[in-house]
């Protein structure tokens, strides 16, 4: 999830010796259960399981800690990356160059049927529980998020989606803290949401939200619901690693199906390979490079293009780069 939140040139400009310097300094300022570490690897990290180290990797324990990252980037120059459950990035070999923030701490991983029958959730819990847990408690309306490998504000910042659901169809508000280290609430009518994008989460981080189900349920029949689109994905998706759904379905086309006319399933660079399952996933066979996938990215972009005449356009995000810089 890359956010763009200060100057390049700060980053890059920052040498070993400086980037050692400036974590020393941060890691005073925070609490023993905040994770600070150098050169982190990335690639266990992301469901493509591909890319280097971040130069810098927090696990902020609180919210006052977050604010201390933030802050300490912005005043050096220093670019901020977010990353949830990495379900749809890919990260570049050489890594990036920054600081790259995760809510993986548990204290962001908050769930409560608060008054009214909404429930407030911490960015960082994983959709999988946020299913389980509304399904125990007798909520029904999120089941069609159990199969996405991702957390809330990941799938906040994507307005995540699946059978035939998005995630802002069930948001009320979002919490959110801006890169300058101040925290707001936004109602869902604040916000600009549309087709895989945010706009307020581009240069600012949700930190919770209140979300607000279809109805209350049988625990029982949530569970044969969830369920059934589990099966359904079992059926319809690869089980290798990848990034999901590698484009966004062009206006009037599927984009999985546009690859598969195009003669483009089972089509491989190196470790990288076109999904024989779902034309519309590239998938690690083993020891897959972010390069060999980011080639064949561009094979079956030309290849569509050719074919069909559309230009397809990636929906998977390359951490830390922008895509028309590499295809």
């Amino acid at each position: 999830m890359n956010t763009a939140g200060s100057a390049l040139s700060g980053a890059e400009a920052m040498g070993a010796p400086a980037w050692e310097d400036f974590t020393a300094a941060l890691r005073l300022q925070l609490a023993t259960k905040t994770k600070l570490q150098r050169e982190e690897p990335l690639a266990p990290k992301t469901t493509m399981r591909v890319g280097g180290a971040a130069r810098l990797y927090a696990e902020p324990a609180s919210a006052t800690d977050l604010q201390t990252v933030l802050r300490a980037a912005r005043a050096s120059g220093v670019e901020v990356f977010l990353l949830g459950r990495g379900s749809n990035v890919i990260v570049p070999d050489e890594g990036v160059e920054g600081i790259v923030i995760s809510l993986a701490h548990e204290a962001w991983a908050t769930f409560e049927v608060v008054a009214g029958g909404a429930v407030h959730v911490g960015a960082g819990l994983r959709l999988k529980n946020l299913c389980g847990r509304a399904a125990a408690a007798g909520v029904a309306g999120f089941e069609f998020l159990e199969g996405i490998p991702g957390s809330v504000g990941g799938a906040l910042r994507m307005n995540a989606g699946a059978m035939g659901g998005w995630i802002f169809d069930v948001v009320e508000a979002v919490e959110l803290m801006t890169f300058d280290g101040d925290v707001k609430i936004l109602a869902k009518a604040e916000m600009h949401v549309d087709y895989r994008h945010c706009a307020e989460l581009h240069h600012a981080i949700a930190i919770g939200a209140r979300l607000r189900p279809a109805t209350v349920a049988n625990a029982d029949s949530i569970k044969r619901q969830m369920d059934a689109y589990a099966q359904k994905r079992h059926e319809t998706q690869p089980r290798e690693p990848s990034a999901g759904c590698i484009f966004k379905n062009p206006p009037g086309h599927s984009a999985g199906r546009l690859v598969d006319e195009s003669g483009l399933k089972g089509e491989r660079v190196g470790d990288a390979e076109v999904s024989p399952v779902h034309a519309n996933f590239i998938v690690n066979r083993g020891h897959a490079t972010a390069a060999e996938v980011i080639e064949l990215v561009r094979q079956v972009r030309a290849r569509v293009r050719q074919a069909k005449g559309v230009e397809l356009e990636p929906e998977v995000l390359l951490y830390g780069k922008n895509w028309k810089d590499v295809l």
